[in-house]
């Protein structure tokens, strides 16, 4: 490995500075969506019903220093969690590190651009809503696979193309 290789590809979770560890998360606000553990199979099912904290515009904590003190059972991510959630996105880039994958090209460590996670579909902008005023048994009128999936074309080693929109017909 050259010395230019980026940390995520020469270091362990366990390895990462605090600042390397923080700029994995991509911004995709999926880990903060309500989910639902059957208690006899341990099945997850997702919602797209977002944490109160969760800006659903800009897919960030409105509060991060403070979450667990407003949200008691949001669960601070350590290299151990990241072992042991069964509910992190298949997209997330803890995860993805833990099982010696490479970031995907919209990863913002990657792109150099926080929006790519936006534009690759990743994200929860625009499909999530906020539990504020929700009672909780509504959540199972919630519920969504979006979260547990990787959109097409997401975890490809580079951007696609664009889509033009034109079909080639001529006029």
């Amino acid at each position: 490995m050259s010395a230019t290789e980026p940390f995520w590809r020469t270091k362990t979770l366990d390895e990462m500075n605090e600042a390397e560890w923080e700029s994995l998360c991509d911004g995709c606000g999926r880990c903060c969506l309500n989910k639902l553990e059957d208690w006899d199979t341990g099945a997850i099912a997702w919602t797209n019903v977002a944490c109160t904290l969760l800006d659903t515009a800009s897919c960030r904590c409105r509060d991060y220093p403070g979450r667990s003190a407003i949200v008691p059972d949001c669960i601070r991510l350590t290299p151990q969690e990241v072992e042991t959630l069964p509910w992190l996105p298949p997209t997330c880039g803890y995860r993805l590190v833990a099982d010696g994958e490479d970031l995907p090209w919209w990863h913002p460590l990657v792109s150099g651009d926080p929006q790519t996670v936006h534009e690759a579909g990743i994200s929860v902008r625009g499909r999530a809503i906020s539990e504020d005023g929700m009672a909780p048994e509504q959540l199972e009128d919630h519920l969504v696979l979006w979260p547990g999936r990787v959109p097409r074309g997401a975890l490809s080693p580079t951007r696609p193309e664009p889509k033009t929109g034109l079909t080639g017909r001529r006029k």
